[in-house]
């Protein structure tokens, strides 16, 4: 019992400092997911590393499938506590999910053209445009920092494209955008 108490305040501080800057989940991720109010013999049945499916699924115990792809791990929580509510199998379940840093692989975003060193930035928590171009060693001479291309897909695979202006940034830090791993920022000479 104090090994399941220890592990589930070690989930609940991960989940509440992956909320400030919590990513959507994305396929072949995988999440730590801990559940309380139930009881005891199925805590440890549900209480497990999930692995998110290329379909964007993940399977409970008595509930089967749920979607996961495209939400935030706090959405998910809601989502799977719903879930088990409706189903009518527990009344109070409280569940929390978390990224497992343990097991995810490196997340990257990509610096193209205008930079010093051009490539894969090492994605962190509350990354922005500006940290990740400085990353790459701050732009070249001749970069075209007025229109910074920040490309993102979304989970159904959409791109998205935003210009940014790194000098109207450097002015208000409010305009710098939070990034998300796999985005591509590409700065033209």
């Amino acid at each position: 019992m104090k090994t399941y108490l220890l592990l589930t305040l070690a989930l609940l501080t991960a989940n509440l400092s992956a909320q400030n800057g919590e990513t959507t989940l994305r396929p072949n991720e995988k999440i730590m997911i801990s559940i309380g109010g139930v009881p005891a013999d199925e805590v440890m049945q549900i209480s497990k590393v999930y692995s998110i499916s290329d379909s964007g699924k993940i399977n409970l115990l008595h509930i089967g499938e749920v979607s996961a792809v495209g939400m935030k791990p706090s959405a998910l929580q809601k989502r799977i506590e719903d879930a088990y509510k409706s189903a009518q199998i527990y009344t109070h379940p409280t569940v929390t999910v978390a990224m497992d840093s343990s097991t995810t692989g490196a997340q990257l975003v990509f610096v193209n053209g205008g930079c010093q060193r051009n490539g894969p930035v090492q994605f962190r928590s509350g990354m922005t445009l500006s940290m990740a171009i400085g990353m790459a060693g701050s732009p070249t001479a001749f970069a075209r920092t007025t229109k910074v291309q920040l490309v993102r897909l979304s989970p159904s695979g959409q791109r998205a494209t935003s210009i940014h202006d790194l000098k109207k940034i450097a002015k208000d830090a409010s305009l710098d955008p939070l990034l998300q791993p796999d985005d591509q920022i590409t700065i033209p000479e």
